[in-house]
């Protein structure tokens, strides 16, 4: 015959490549689920960090009930959330990428620009943590509005990344960089005026 098919070899390939599906979806759906709960749990954690710092201007026995809560729930959201999400987002995202193999992760520059988001996310996260123990301390200089800005930054994060997974390779990434920019400038002023509302008494 002019096309001999290797019936054995040829079964094997099919199921190899309907196990690697299988696989790759299971995995894209464990990393969906670890970043949104990473994210969560970023967003929760700092905003914690501002109410920590806000407690510390009350009067005793307030302060530090208040004080000592908050300390109890930032280690619980770190470790229980932070920590755990962080970790099924890379292991399951490098699961995908090891099944896409190198050749695509060459020719996708797209993921090399979100693999350098995802470290700085990482350090984001690792710098969170290490002010945990400053902050059960009392040593920490840092004020509640700027934790509030410090509060933005995973979002600014989640909004680079989404856009980056979904333009890809396409130019329009950087239409979308700058709308991001822009993002950011403008929850800079909100955040701004917030404070300044909260100064006045306009706002609690």
């Amino acid at each position: 015959m002019e096309h001999d098919i290797n019936l054995p070899t040829f079964r094997l390939s099919i199921y190899n490549h309907q196990t690697f599906d299988k696989m790759y979806f299971l995995f894209k759906s464990l990393h969906i689920i670890g970043f949104v709960s990473w994210f969560a749990g970023l967003f929760y954690l700092v905003r914690i960090f501002v109410y920590q710092v806000e407690s510390w201007e009350k009067q005793e026995p307030e302060k530090s009930i208040l004080s000592h809560q908050f300390d109890l729930m930032a280690y619980r959201v770190y470790n229980i959330i932070c920590k755990p999400a962080m970790y099924i987002t890379w292991i399951f995202g490098l699961g995908m990428l090891w099944i896409n193999g190198l050749a695509w992760l060459k020719v996708n520059s797209w993921m090399h620009i979100k693999l350098v988001f995802l470290v700085g996310l990482s350090l984001y996260h690792f710098w969170c943590g290490a002010l945990i123990p400053k902050l059960e301390q009392r040593k920490l200089g840092i004020s509640s509005f700027q934790f509030r800005m410090l509060n933005e930054v995973p979002t600014l994060f989640l909004v680079a990344i989404v856009l980056l997974a979904v333009y890809k390779n396409s130019l329009d990434f950087l239409i979308a960089l700058g709308g991001v920019v822009i993002f950011g400038i403008t929850l800079f002023l909100v955040t701004k005026a917030y404070k300044r509302a909260r100064d006045r008494g306009i706002v609690r």
